[in-house]
């Protein structure tokens, strides 16, 4: 089992930047890939960024390649989400997730935390 705790969300003003952190705790943290993923009111859970392990590869969704930023500590079992440039369609809640495999499908994570809602205002 592997719990998951996302912190860092909030309300900001379109241009600024908000960094996001989940910290785990669990199973062996370093050999899971860990995602990012958001969902706004109305829509699907969409992803957002993975890292792998050991912290490279990454990989991100289109719209926010440049703008965000996946990395992790292992030494803290924590993985963060920078995110720059925040436009009010960044706005959602956004999910840590972890998984076995290297996979963009919400379908593929295993362990899910509660969230972290991130309002970007206009």
């Amino acid at each position: 089992q592997v719990q998951l705790v996302e912190s860092g969300g909030g309300l900001v003003q379109a241009g600024g930047s908000l960094r996001l952190s989940c910290v785990a705790s669990g199973r062996a943290f370093t050999n899971l890939a860990m995602g990012w993923f958001r969902q706004s009111p109305g829509k699907e859970r969409e992803f957002v960024a993975i890292i792998s392990g050991s912290g490279d590869p990454t990989y991100y969704t289109d719209s926010v390649r440049g703008r965000f930023t996946i990395s992790r500590d292992n030494a803290k079992n924590t993985v963060y989400l920078q995110m720059n440039a925040l436009k009010p369609e960044d706005t959602g809640k956004y999910y840590c997730a972890a998984t076995g495999l290297w996979s963009v499908y919400r379908s593929d994570y295993d362990y899910w935390g509660q969230g972290t809602q991130v309002t970007v205002s206009s």
